[in-house]
């Protein structure tokens, strides 16, 4: 079920969110090349691939993100996550407007709050022992 959901999400809105974060990514090495900026895009490709194929995976809060990420995770917001959180949004609205894309809308508004905030997160799958109940 996991590859029927996220072959229907790369189609419906898993691509063009995906290019979304990788554009913000490659802004982050190549425009601003500050070294503030690369964990920004090493955290933006991440999510990119996260955005891509996301149904078996789940994002968890690190135990030690500290204060960089909070600091990086305030010019994340202000750069690139508003704009990143909108198409989240307004992609979701459109897909809960059908019955079959209400998942995938719900699937959209829970990366709302990691397109805001992605560092101090990290991916990991839902088959992964380590990380069951945590």
């Amino acid at each position: 079920m996991k590859t029927v959901l996220n072959i229907i999400w790369l189609v419906f809105s898993g691509l063009w969110l995906a290019i979304g974060y990788a554009i913000a990514g490659i802004v982050c090495f190549l425009l601003f090349f500050l070294v503030v900026t690369i964990p920004l895009g090493i955290a933006s490709w991440r999510i990119a691939a996260y955005a891509l194929w996301p149904f078996g995976r789940r994002v968890e809060w690190r135990r030690d993100p500290g204060t960089g990420s909070m600091l990086g995770n305030i010019l994340w917001i202000v750069l690139f996550g508003w704009w990143l959180a909108l198409a989240h949004l307004v992609t979701g609205l459109i897909l809960c407007v059908t019955i079959i894309g209400i998942p995938l809308g719900l699937a959209n508004f829970k990366l709302i709050p990691v397109s805001l905030t992605p560092l101090g997160r990290e991916i990991v799958s839902t088959d992964d022992p380590m990380h069951v109940g945590v």
